[in-house]
Formats: structure tokens, C-alpha cells, sequence
């Protein structure tokens, strides 16, 4: 697991998760004079299990955390477990001599693991980045009562509240409210002229690649009559019978007949004119 910390905690889905509930809550919480004395032997002594007894006694905590985020749909099982991981992290990096206990110290990591798992997939396009606009959006999110839109004088006080201009909050307003949309709608879909692929350009369009198309298939067209007038008249014949046909293509069979040779023999005379005829083309 993350941390390097190998932790055996109970197995945590969705679908167990009261019995993990249930189980962590029967760890023995510990004094503080356990808690500094199993730190220090993990700093010391690198001492896995007593760095897996601090994260056992402390799962509790990371349930009750994780609580707070249920209001944004996502898998209470999955929050736990991001919690956890903040929690070994936490644990990873504590201090016994600065007489502040575990509990106080891990919170913070087991929030910040939680936030990053929330902004990652509460919408499929990322809404905040910067970590001023991570603070806002949890901000917004517990201070806003209801779904109505914010009044300028709500605003306002938000803003000045946060420490945050106004057009800061009004931004995160909107990206809050918004919703995720597909690009391309599914095939029994009636709106499909109304999806965001149908407004996107397409690069085929462009004058440009039009221009540039049109011209390359002029190239190809007046290549391919210059090659063949390079072939001698039997072999354009089999050329022409054999490619150049929309329907009815003839076959070797069929052109040995006409010519009166083998079926091979028209084969090899197709090789060398299609030989003959890439030369010319690449040369014009």
C-alpha cells in the first residue's frame, strides 16, 4: 500500500461495508504514552508493526471523517479507503517528540487525501486546480444553503468571508452547478445534433485540406494516365481489365485465353507493369 506502510486492515467494499464498520471500531483506542513509545520505535527502529498498530487504532477516525463527504455522491466505501491512505501517510511522517497526538496530526492528512479523491471525481472534467480553488470549493460547498443561485449580496459576503474576490466565487458558483455532459450521445439518442461534437469543427473542411485534396486527387488522376500511356498496349489492356474496372474485373484465367498464354505468364506481365507504372507516377 501507499507509504510503504504494509497495514492488514479489514477488507473494505460497499457491500461489507457495516462489517468494516463494525470491525475497526474494536481496535483499542491507545494512551498517549503507547502512542509515543509504538512512534518512536517505528522511527527508530523502523518497526512496521508498530506503525500497524498506530493506523489500526486510528481507523476510526478516517470513518468518521469521511462521513463529512457523503453529500457528494460518492461511494462512502471509496472515501474510507483514500482516507487510509492519508492516514498511513500520516503516520509515515509523525513526530512523537512535538507532544501532539496522532489524532490531531492525522486529520489533516486524511483530509487532503479525501479532498484530492473528490475534486478527481465528483465531475469527470477537474473544476478546481490550483489549491486557492480546491479551498473554495470545499468552502462554497459547506457554506451554500439550497440549490438557488447566490444573490450579489450573498456574494459579497462569501467573498469577503473567504478572502477571495468576487468574481472568484462567482466562478466556482458556476462550475459547481454545472453538470457533465458526453461529448458524443449515445447511438439511440433523438438530440444528437444537439451534443458538443456536433459543434466542433472538422479539419476536413478547411479550405486548405480541400484545396489540398482536390489537388492530390488531380495529381493522382493525370499520374495514372501518364503511366499507362508508358505501357505497351497489351499490357495497359490487362492493367485496365484488372484494376481499373468498377464491376466485371477479368481474371488472370480470362486474360490468358484472349491473349492465348498461361495464366502465370499474365501474372508476371501485371508484376512488371505495375513496376513500370509506380516509376512514372513517383517521377511526375
Amino acid at each position: 500500500m501507499a507509504c510503504s506502510i504494509a497495514v492488514s486492515t479489514p477488507v473494505l467494499s460497499a457491500a461489507s461495508l457495516d462489517t468494516y464498520l463494525s470491525a475497526v471500531n474494536r481496535f483499542p483506542l491507545l494512551s498517549q504514552e503507547e502512542e509515543t513509545s509504538l512512534a518512536r520505535r517505528y522511527r527508530d527502529e523502523d518497526h512496521l508493526e508498530s506503525a500497524r498498530t498506530l493506523v489500526l487504532s486510528h481507523l476510526r477516525l478516517v470513518a468518521s471523517v469521511a462521513r463529512g463527504y457523503l453529500g457528494y455522491g460518492l461511494p462512502q466505501a471509496d472515501l474510507i479507503q483514500e482516507g487510509n491512505i492519508g492516514l498511513m501517510k500520516a503516520v509515515k511522517r509523525f513526530d512523537p517528540e512535538r507532544g501532539v497526538r496522532l489524532v490531531s496530526f492525522a486529520v489533516h492528512w486524511i483530509r487532503a487525501e479525501i479532498h484530492e479523491y473528490v475534486l478527481k471525481n465528483w465531475r469527470i472534467v477537474k473544476i478546481a486546480t490550483t489549491k486557492a480553488q480546491r479551498k473554495l470549493f470545499f468552502n462554497l460547498r459547506s457554506m451554500k444553503v439550497g440549490l438557488n443561485t447566490l444573490t450579489p449580496t450573498e456574494v459579497e459576503a462569501m467573498a469577503a468571508q473567504l478572502k477571495v474576490k468576487p468574481e472568484e466565487v462567482v466562478e466556482m458558483e458556476t462550475r459547481l452547478g454545472g453538470q457533465d455532459m458526453a461529448l458524443q450521445p449515445s447511438s439511440d439518442d433523438d438530440d444528437d445534433s444537439f451534443s458538443p461534437i456536433s459543434y466542433l469543427t472538422n479539419a476536413d473542411d478547411e479550405p486548405s485540406r480541400v484545396l489540398e485534396g482536390e489537388q492530390n486527387a488531380r495529381l493522382r488522376t493525370e499520374g495514372l494516365a501518364t503511366a499507362l500511356t508508358a505501357l505497351d498496349p497489351r499490357s495497359r489492356r490487362i492493367i485496365e481489365a484488372r484494376w481499373l474496372r468498377e464491376t466485371d474485373t477479368a481474371t488472370l484465367h480470362d486474360l490468358a485465353g484472349e491473349f492465348g498464354v498461361s495464366a502465370e505468364r499474365i501474372r508476371q506481365i501485371e508484376v512488371q507493369a505495375m513496376k513500370k507504372m509506380r516509376m512514372a507516377m513517383a517521377e511526375a
